[in-house]
């Protein structure tokens, strides 16, 4: 089943991009934890076709199908656009949302563990000037999430987590940091332990 993805102008919409292979409870957290505490109206599941940083994945079909057993309820919405609209790296395929989605406040959501890396990802510092970025604390990076090159790069930017609500609207680059209870789930080690993608 494919979404057609529909958000007027003023909606504030979480992006959670990733493989999803599999994916598991952990992803479920973050999407959740980002959802409350920034007042989003939804948060999209982006189901890389091929995350450019990793060896080739599992078939996207058996992805897509991964991510719905885990994002339950409406508010959660799994989605291939990634793939229809034939983006590899996630500042293409945000300024290709930001064109179709015209007044739609876009924020990044992702788990502190992915930090450590962003500064690898195409166009990492064009990614914090386009949208806001909301990093929920998971298990293994603690403080380096609030100490790495995103804090580093851009330290007046951060938002005090008790403004948190004023992330989607902000003006970018912008930033903020939300300590969690911790999922200890990664599909790393769901991979490695043969769970694959029948975990969730």
């Amino acid at each position: 089943m494919r979404y057609a993805l529909q958000a007027p102008r003023g909606m504030k919409v979480g992006l959670l991009g990733g493989s999803f292979d599999p994916a598991h409870s952990g992803h479920a957290h973050v999407a959740e934890t980002a959802r409350a505490r920034l007042g989003l109206t939804c948060v999209w599941w982006l189901v890389s076709p091929q995350n450019p940083l990793k060896p080739k994945s599992t078939p996207l079909e058996r992805r897509l199908a991964s991510a719905r057993s885990v994002a339950r309820g409406p508010n959660n919405i799994v989605t291939d656009i990634e793939t229809r609209l034939k983006t590899q790296f996630t500042i293409d395929t945000l300024r290709a949302l930001k064109r179709r989605y015209p007044g739609v406040h876009f924020v990044w959501l992702m788990g502190a563990d992915n930090l450590s890396g962003f500064e690898r990802w195409r166009g990492w510092q064009d990614i914090a000037r386009l949208v806001p970025i909301c990093v929920v604390s998971r298990p293994g990076a603690g403080p380096r999430a609030r100490l790495g090159r995103l804090a580093q790069r851009f330290p007046h930017a951060r938002l005090n987590l008790v403004n948190a609500m004023a992330c989607p609207s902000a003006v970018p680059p912008a930033w903020v940091y939300i300590p969690a209870r911790w999922n200890p789930l990664s599909s790393t080690a769901l991979r490695a332990s043969g769970a694959g993608l029948s975990a969730v």
